[in-house]
């Protein structure tokens, strides 16, 4: 299954479950790996769900400033503050993977409440213990930078050993998962049991809104639609997602990758994600899965 990577030197690990039928394929899919943003997921759930419990105002402004600003996509690479409100923050945490705004997301839901509701859900291998500020900020501490810009001279100078050895790649220190557990998670999130109704059709919402399709979404027939989202760290590609076939037939799949490489364009992992993440699905729409 994973035969699509012993060319790119990747460790990789695949999870893949039917949610007609809860048949199930999977390599290393009870293996804690780092989730990186596939974090966001339970993220937006929890989110949503305080939401629909009266506990948050989804038109609550946040503002973006200068000190949230970590670079990247988003918010998080803007050149001047930004107001949104939480919703929009939500949105962009998922569509476009915007770290800032999910650090704003987490100071409002407060990461205790959703490593709590991973825990609740039966997910017991899920760690959430930061947001993606934390993440960066772990890693360069761990490199002996003395802040955010000496840190970004340093990095173009490490090696795969030294980031692949800080905190941040580390699944017993960072938020971590299993692609087996994160399957089960979208399973519960797209039958409504992961939480109200309304908070899970959101979810299901945004996911569908990722503008990423280099992954999962490079591999299937144009015909399925596919709701993703990505988890990206250096040394690390991830995606999880649902993919739903024009016959109804409904599919979360996970695929974790891990590299002893610093490089920033890897199509190579990009694209043997997708390739296992249908061979994942494909196996399991078989008349004799």
């Amino acid at each position: 299954m994973i035969e699509f990577f012993e060319a790119t030197g990747v460790h990789a690990q695949v999870h893949a479950r039917c949610l007609a039928t809860g048949r199930q394929t999977g390599v290393g899919s009870g293996e804690r790996a780092v989730l990186a943003s596939v974090v966001k997921v339970p993220l937006v759930l929890e989110f949503a769900r305080q939401v629909a419990a009266g506990q948050l105002d989804p038109a609550d402004r946040v503002r973006v400033s200068a000190e949230d600003r970590l670079g990247g996509t988003g918010t998080a690479g803007c050149a001047d503050d930004v107001e949104l409100s939480l919703r929009d923050a939500a949105f962009l945490a998922m569509s476009v993977s915007d770290n800032s705004a999910a650090d704003l997301l987490f100071d409002r839901v407060g990461v205790d409440n959703v490593q709590a509701l991973v825990t609740e859900l039966g997910l017991t291998a899920t760690r959430v213990v930061c947001p993606p500020r934390d993440v960066v900020r772990s890693m360069a501490e761990d490199v002996g930078a003395r802040g955010p810009a000496d840190f970004a001279a340093r990095f173009p100078r490490l090696t795969a050993e030294e980031v692949l050895a800080t905190r941040a790649l580390d699944p017993a220190h960072t938020n971590a998962g299993t692609p087996e557990e994160m399957t089960r998670l979208l399973e519960l999130v797209w039958t409504d049991r992961a939480g109200p109704p309304e908070s899970c059709a959101a979810v299901r919402r945004w996911m569908a809104q990722q503008v990423n399709w280099l992954r999962l979404g490079s591999a299937f027939p144009a015909e399925a639609s596919v709701a993703g989202k990505t988890g990206t760290l250096p040394c690390v590609r991830n995606e999880i997602g649902v993919v739903t076939y024009p016959d109804g037939g409904r599919y979360a799949v996970a695929v974790f990758t891990r590299v002893a490489s610093l490089e920033g364009r890897r199509p190579d992992i990009e694209r043997a994600i997708g390739l296992t993440a249908r061979a994942a699905v494909e196996s399991l729409r078989q008349p004799d899965a």
